[in-house]
């Protein structure tokens, strides 16, 4: 638990800066950067001070650590290339560019990186780590980074395209679901149940697909997203939700266009 209050600490650190460059650059996205940054470092550190089992331990650190690195590193390159996230540009305005509210929604992002570094916890007092369970995990993890990487990518060779602008999106994976990117992330955090099952926190580590799925489907994923296109794109994106799954992959539905003239 030490290690954890090290873990919070840096956090808020982290987003004291993050707020300090948002309030010089007018850019909240930067919190999202360092929440994935923040949470892919505490992997690393809960892992180096962790008491369990080596090879768990090692897992842990590079699967958290790179994935972390991976979205943070994604995350950064749009917030340092494009405006601030519509989604946030509302926020600001809903908050009339109040610097008070935004250091809080900042130290909200901080606490969340300690809630989701929980399953890391688990992890890191894991005593058992076989190959089979290593196996697993590693199948897991590919799956999981491999299909948000490649949603993210899909995403924003879309978006350069001038042709496309204020397109919805529904190629490759968003075909399947509006949300193939918050799918995969949601999968991501069932690598560290594996990892720790049997351990004696094992059960901490189902706080990680949990929590993130609560978020995502009702809290800061979806709805902030879905209510940010439907102000941008409005009908066409009103029919991408009628036709198309809001979160797990799914062959898409039919319109109503289409049925009523088939």
């Amino acid at each position: 638990m030490n290690t954890l209050l090290w873990v919070a600490l840096g956090a808020v650190a982290m987003m004291l800066a993050g707020w300090g460059w948002q309030r010089r650059q007018r850019n909240i996205g930067i919190v999202d950067a360092l929440w994935a940054l923040g949470v892919g470092s505490s992997a690393v550190v809960l892992a180096a001070g962790g008491t369990g089992a080596l090879p768990a331990r090692l897992a842990l650190a590079l699967f958290g650590g790179l994935w972390g690195l991976r979205l943070a590193w994604h995350l950064w390159r749009r917030v340092r290339g494009e405006a601030e996230d519509g989604r946030y540009a509302h926020l600001r305005a809903h908050w009339q560019g109040h610097q008070g509210w935004i250091l809080g929604f900042f130290m909200a992002q901080a606490l969340l990186v300690v809630l989701f570094a929980l399953p890391f916890v688990a992890v890191a007092g894991q005593t058992e780590a076989g190959p089979g369970r290593l196996a697993l995990a590693a199948a897991v993890w590919l799956l999981a980074v491999g299909g948000e990487s490649l949603a993210d990518r899909q995403l924003a060779r879309f978006r350069a395209d001038p042709a496309r602008r204020g397109q919805v999106c529904r190629v490759g994976l968003w075909r399947y679901s509006r949300h193939p990117n918050y799918f995969f992330e949601w999968l991501h955090w069932f690598t560290y149940v594996v990892l720790a099952a049997g351990a004696p926190l094992g059960w901490l580590a189902w706080s990680g697909p949990l929590v993130m799925y609560v978020f995502l489907r009702w809290l800061s994923g979806v709805p902030y997203t879905e209510q940010q296109a439907l102000r941008t794109r409005g009908e066409a994106y009103r029919e991408y939700q009628r036709t198309t799954s809001m979160l797990f992959p799914w062959p898409p539905r039919r319109s109503a266009a289409t049925e009523s003239s088939s």
